[in-house]
């Protein structure tokens, strides 16, 4: 809660308003698995915005070794995962999968698993899809407005600017298996691109 009081002061400084909708879809019983769209370190201002107690991120290993910003989601209880070996990721989302249940946690992951300042979305990797169908838990799904318009890091383009962030219904794994992650991942990853283009003002 520090660390959000914080962070989230920052926009202040950098001039950005956000404009938030759906917070009533992360009110779902018991554990639940949040995918969002990244974008870049502005994501930490929005997740800031919107994040539910009792909520927990899956974040990259490498991470750790980025300065005060490794240190801060250090802090805030990021689960580490080493993306270079498939085994000791799999065994570290096994665990996730049976933590979140026992102590009724929500899991916040990035499917696109870098960041992606296109203004469109990277196909998603199904280890949060996976995840959500092993302990049967709902998917939420958190959308971002595209920056590209006040913020191009390969630019140096920076100004004031709004971001939408939009908190879809959840959507329910009970009885899939894992022959239905395939499909529940294109599933999420349509309704999440057609909310980004919606709230870019970009045509579908």
């Amino acid at each position: 809660r520090i660390i959000k009081a914080v962070v989230k002061s920052f926009k202040y400084f950098l001039g950005l308003k956000f404009e938030v909708k759906g917070l009533e879809n992360f009110e779902v019983e018991g554990p639940a698995i949040i995918v969002s769209n990244h974008q870049s370190i502005l994501d930490m201002m929005g997740l800031m915005e919107v994040l539910p107690d009792g909520c927990v991120q899956v974040g990259k290993r490498e991470l750790m070794f980025a300065g005060s910003v490794g240190l801060i989601i250090y802090l805030g209880g990021v689960i580490f995962i080493n993306r270079k070996s498939t085994s000791s990721a799999k065994m570290v989302m096994a665990e996730v999968a049976r933590t979140m249940v026992a102590e009724n946690v929500k899991v916040w992951v990035y499917p696109e698993g870098t960041r992606n300042c296109t203004g469109d979305l990277l196909p998603f990797k199904k280890g949060a899809f996976h995840l959500a169908v092993q302990a049967q838990v709902p998917v939420i799904p958190v959308v971002y407005s595209s920056f590209t318009s006040f913020y191009n890091p390969k630019t140096k383009l920076f100004k004031s600017g709004k971001i939408k962030v939009e908190v879809l219904p959840p959507i329910e794994t009970t009885g899939l298996t894992t022959d239905d992650v395939s499909e529940l991942t294109d599933r999420c990853f349509c309704l999440m691109r057609e909310t980004l283009f919606r709230l870019s003002g970009r045509p579908a």
